[in-house]
């Protein structure tokens, strides 16, 4: 077993990461906002895909307050794209807390900062540690995998126990004179060397003190142990056209991708007329009728932590059937409910999508 009194493994990890440690826009910058966005963002995202979105991110938003003063459809528009879109208002959320109730000034201890909107453990550990040089562990799925395996854990690192046991011994094996640094090495070694599935033990500059690699059990660790069940959930949607403009709907405040902008769909549909027949009982109160032409044009596959989505989506035409002739579309935007609109094809990069209706605006002519 690795010694975790006298973790000699910490002094050459720190020593790979001084070498070839990637260069990243809030590394070394000292700026607890930049540092807790980034955290934010590369949840779920990998580091290299979300660095484009972090830089717009810092134009749109580059302080405390700048973000504290943002609507919520601002910053979830400029969120688009990264998923998970509550942590993007929760951040907001957060941000507001600390300019309204902590002088602007983000916490520096762990309690205070675990008490604002969306922050966990695992941000509140890196924020503090990277930027005020904190001595907390910082315990994400990187590091559960490089201490199972170092440290031969066969617990299943997604149940309770597996974390309450790593995360003892990471907090046992930080060092206090470079906390920042260390969990931020243990992100990059995880990113490059210690990967799921098939880590480079070649290419790795702890293996002589890897339990798991001495065991010949890289390949059995971690134990991961999903129980979540996936829902699928068919959904029919449509590509509504009027006169030049497309009709959109806005999801509920509440739930799956909240208050965030689709096109007309139904759920638990798979037959065409199925379909047509939810969509005309959708566009009907609204003042429409419904010509919907019945070649798929695009499939799209979507998975959610909880939901999977398989998206088929139709071309279609509307005609306005309400009283007045020659309406126009101002007049008839005025009388839809506030959850639906018109709008033309050059201002769809103006709204944030729900998730991937986003990739379906490609196939409006």
């Amino acid at each position: 077993m690795t010694d975790k009194k006298n973790p000699k493994w910490v002094p050459q990890l720190l020593a790979w990461y001084d070498v070839h440690k990637r260069e990243l826009p809030w590394r070394d910058c000292g700026d607890p906002y930049k540092i807790w966005v980034s955290e934010v963002m590369s949840q779920q995202t990998r580091i290299e895909a979300m660095k484009p979105y972090y830089d717009n991110w810092m134009r749109l938003f580059p302080t405390l307050e700048d973000l504290a003063k943002a609507s919520e459809d601002e910053v979830v528009h400029a969120w688009q794209g990264l998923g998970y879109y509550s942590r993007a208002r929760n951040l907001r959320l957060g941000v507001k807390d600390v300019v309204e109730n902590y002088g602007g000034i983000v916490p520096h201890d762990r309690k205070t900062m675990e008490s604002l909107k969306g922050v966990g453990s695992y941000t509140a550990g890196a924020v503090l540690s990277m930027a005020y040089n904190e001595p907390e562990a910082a315990v994400d799925g990187n590091v559960l995998r490089i201490y199972a395996r170092l440290y031969r854990i066969f617990d299943d690192i997604l149940s309770t126990k597996g974390k309450k046991t790593i995360t003892a011994i990471v907090e046992e094996t930080l060092p206090h004179d470079r906390p920042g640094d260390f969990n931020q090495a243990l992100m990059d070694f995880g990113s490059a060397v210690c990967i799921p599935k098939t880590p480079r033990c070649g290419e790795c500059p702890i293996v002589n003190m890897c339990a798991a690699y001495q065991h010949e059990d890289t390949d059995k660790l971690p134990v991961r142990i999903k129980k979540t069940k996936v829902v699928e959930v068919p959904l029919f949607v449509s590509i509504l056209n009027y006169k030049g403009y497309y009709l959109l709907h806005k999801r509920p405040n509440r739930g799956l991708l909240r208050s965030m902008w689709e096109f007309p769909s139904v759920e638990m549909v798979s037959a065409f007329e199925d379909g047509e027949r939810g969509l005309e009982e959708l566009v009907q109160p609204l003042g429409f009728e419904l010509s919907l032409q019945p070649v798929l044009v695009k499939e799209i596959t979507h998975i959610f932590s909880h939901r999977k989505w398989f998206m088929k989506a139709f071309r279609g035409d509307l005609t306005y059937t309400g009283n007045a002739n020659n309406i126009s579309i101002a007049d008839i935007q005025q009388q839809l409910p506030k959850d639906w609109m018109l709008i033309k094809r050059d201002e769809f990069s103006d709204y944030a999508w729900a998730g991937p209706h986003g990739k379906l605006t490609e196939i409006a002519k």
